[in-house]
């Protein structure tokens, strides 16, 4: 399925549309954009946002905020109907500029689903609209970037081990698959991701354990199923670089060095990433 770009301005009273749109595990909506903000939550199930290199995991306590004109990717890990938020930018108050998660708590969850309603007086759905607006907060956490290389030979390396994360090959036999030196891989790696062979190896199984952690799966079985011998070597491996514990970055929780980040203020490896392939020589 697609999702319909939501381009015609709310009428009556309100200035937030409400889409709900069925997604079965697996399914990703193709790239698109909407000239509205959206704001994209589901209830039940866990979703997936992409933008260029970066990868958001929504479970039903954390939403995202997609400017109007970004082009995203949405899609499922479970069974999940994604509902969608959206928000006129001419009668919107916030106008956040980058993509942004906020936390979704019981009463946040409840006001959506009165939006939905079809036959909500106008005087009540202005009313409700201005508490979700008052409701969303941006969560300090950073979304877990994993750039995607240029040169054939480290996108195979790439490919493979988006395929499996668990792949316990390193460098240097990964360097021989593809006919190079571990040095000229290393090179390679670095110019066209911004991140060494294992920092990117790190954000692939980590960014693949959120979906696992989000649908309740036990640390233990996750560890394994992306490449972590025990649970504390993942536990260890995600703070070093999130920054807090896996159920802390899902909650919305802070307790680490990215604790202060302001929307529109995004820094990533995936941008400095991009700036090292811009200042690389033509």
């Amino acid at each position: 399925m697609t999702e319909p770009e939501c381009g015609a301005a709310p009428t009556g009273a309100g200035a937030i549309v409400v889409g709900n749109f069925p997604l079965s595990a697996g399914q990703w909506i193709s790239p698109h954009s909407h000239p509205q903000h959206q704001l994209a939550w589901t209830r039940r199930g866990v979703l997936g946002v992409a933008v260029d290199d970066t990868h958001w995991v929504l479970p039903p306590t954390r939403a995202l905020w997609i400017p109007a004109g970004v082009v995203h990717r949405t899609g499922a890990t479970r069974d999940a109907v994604l509902r969608s938020l959206y928000l006129e930018p001419d009668r919107c108050a916030l106008n956040w500029a980058e993509p942004t998660p906020v936390g979704v708590d019981g009463l946040l969850a409840h006001l959506i689903d009165h939006l939905n309603r079809q036959d909500l007086a106008d005087e009540a759905r202005l009313r409700a609209e201005a508490v979700v607006l008052d409701l969303l907060h941006p969560l300090p956490t950073l979304p877990i970037d994993v750039p995607h290389p240029v040169d054939e030979r480290v996108r195979a390396v790439a490919d493979a081990l988006l395929a499996d994360p668990a792949d316990p090959r390193g460098l240097e036999a990964h360097a021989r698959v593809v006919g190079v030196s571990r040095r000229t891989l290393t090179r390679l790696f670095v110019r066209d991701t911004g991140m060494s062979f294992d920092r990117w190896r790190t954000h692939v199984r980590l960014r693949a354990a959120l979906p696992l952690l989000a649908e309740g799966q036990p640390v233990s079985r996750v560890a394994h199923a992306v490449g972590y011998a025990t649970p504390s070597a993942f536990l260890a491996a995600f703070r070093r670089t999130v920054g807090t514990s896996p159920k802390r970055y899902l909650d919305g929780d802070a307790d680490g060095p990215h604790a202060a980040r302001q929307p529109g203020r995004r820094t990533s490896a995936g941008s400095a990433a991009k700036e090292a392939r811009m200042r690389r020589p033509s």
